[in-house]
């Protein structure tokens, strides 16, 4: 039986669920704007087209949806058998026609809402393991589709940006970012400065004497850290810096 609303009682955990969920309603507006005839034009993402963020948006609900299994049963449910196998499936996804593209993308984010509304509060706690190999506890699933779905409705690259998200996931993804940034040693020498974040407004080397300094709103300098587009932002140096690498 499906439950009619989530199991959970943490008053966090459903507010995070429903910042997902508004970011999933927000990528699927963004595709319905879309005609057919334009999923094959290019994406914000080298190499990708629409069809293909459509595809791995769509083949990335089914994933997380096996790490719910995985957290209900305590059966070892991966994401992916493999990196190669991820990107076949991403480039099998792409070659579907847009009405099995849309119809992917619905059902599969259809279905990964219903297996956490049936999420009761103790599984919420148990360990599964990310694409990349780390692990966290279920709950964490919830953020890795909220990065999705909102990152990659500005992939569309049919109007939506960085300003549309919440503050509160533009803080958590740049904090994401940077954090990525300092376990390589990639941030060394370069400071951010954000102009009108209520909660974070420098992130980077602050031991540095002459650091490269990056300045702008915090959804622009999100989007610049990103790797999406630089409009909006300033540096101290003649030229704007491309941004570290991020995963």
């Amino acid at each position: 039986m499906v439950a009619s609303e989530d199991l959970t009682n943490d008053p966090e955990l459903k507010s995070a669920l429903l910042t997902a969920r508004r970011g999933t309603a927000f990528f699927g507006r963004k595709l319905k704007e879309l005609s057919d005839d334009e999923f094959a034009a290019p994406s914000l993402l080298p190499g990708w087209t629409r069809a293909h963020v459509i595809a791995h948006v769509g083949y990335n609900a089914r994933a997380i949806g096996r790490l719910i299994v995985w957290a209900n049963t305590g059966v070892e449910t991966p994401m992916y058998p493999s990196r190669q196998a991820r990107n076949e499936e991403i480039d099998h996804g792409a070659s579907l026609s847009p009405v099995e593209l849309r119809d992917l993308y619905e059902q599969s984010a259809n279905h990964l809402d219903v297996a956490w509304r049936n999420t009761p509060q103790d599984a919420w706690g148990h360990e599964v393991k990310a694409a990349q190999g780390y692990t966290a506890p279920a709950t964490e699933t919830v953020w890795w589709r909220t990065r999705e779905v909102w990152i990659h409705a500005v992939d569309l690259d049919n109007g939506a940006s960085f300003a549309d998200m919440p503050s509160d996931v533009l803080e958590r993804l740049l904090k994401d970012i940077t954090g990525a940034w300092h376990k390589r040693g990639d941030d060394k020498d370069l400071r951010l400065e954000v102009l009108d974040s209520g909660g974070i407004t420098q992130l980077g080397d602050a031991a540095a004497a002459d650091p490269v300094i990056v300045t702008g709103t915090l959804s622009d300098i999100t989007a610049w850290a990103a790797g999406r587009y630089t409009h909006g932002i300033t540096s101290n140096r003649p030229d704007t810096p491309q941004a570290p690498r991020w995963i």
